[in-house]
């Protein structure tokens, strides 16, 4: 195969395509760690001092999350209406995107905060639904406006 004259030789592989199956792979670790309840519930209850660090760290990436949120979704609304193009539309994404990892991070924040392996199961499951779904939707985007990841 040849390409086109100033054609610039890219990898084969989408990294967006990665995202989609990373959202899979957890939804279907949210699925099955939901059907093995020991072993959901030995990660939910660890010794307290250890659960108080995943506490922590989980709310604090939880913030980081929607920090980063507000900013890409105040980037892709600085355009002026009907001036947006895919790049704008793809920052928006990775805002939604970063607001619902940050829903997963405080889900499982709650999780060990109670020692309840139930909120970790739906961290997952928010997780890795929110990346397929927003990967999913960058492809879309990426192959109907050209924006890059």
């Amino acid at each position: 195969m040849s390409r086109p004259p100033g054609a610039a030789a890219g990898p084969r592989f989408d990294p967006r395509v990665g995202w989609v199956a990373l959202g899979l792979l957890a939804l279907a670790g949210g699925t099955l760690a939901g059907w093995n309840g020991q072993t959901v519930e030995t990660l939910a209850t660890p010794p307290a001092l250890v659960r108080s660090a995943l506490v922590a760290a989980a709310v604090l990436v939880a913030l980081r999350l929607l920090a980063e949120a507000i900013a890409r979704i105040e980037a892709g609304r600085a355009a002026a209406p009907g001036a947006a193009d895919a790049r704008d539309l793809a920052s928006l994404i990775r805002g939604v995107r970063f607001v619902f990892l940050a829903v997963a991070a405080l889900a499982a924040a709650a999780g060990w905060l109670l020692g309840s392996a139930v909120p970790l199961v739906a961290a997952l499951l928010i997780a890795g639904v929110d990346v397929a779904e927003t990967g999913f939707l960058m492809l879309v985007v990426s192959v109907r406006g050209g924006a890059s990841e």
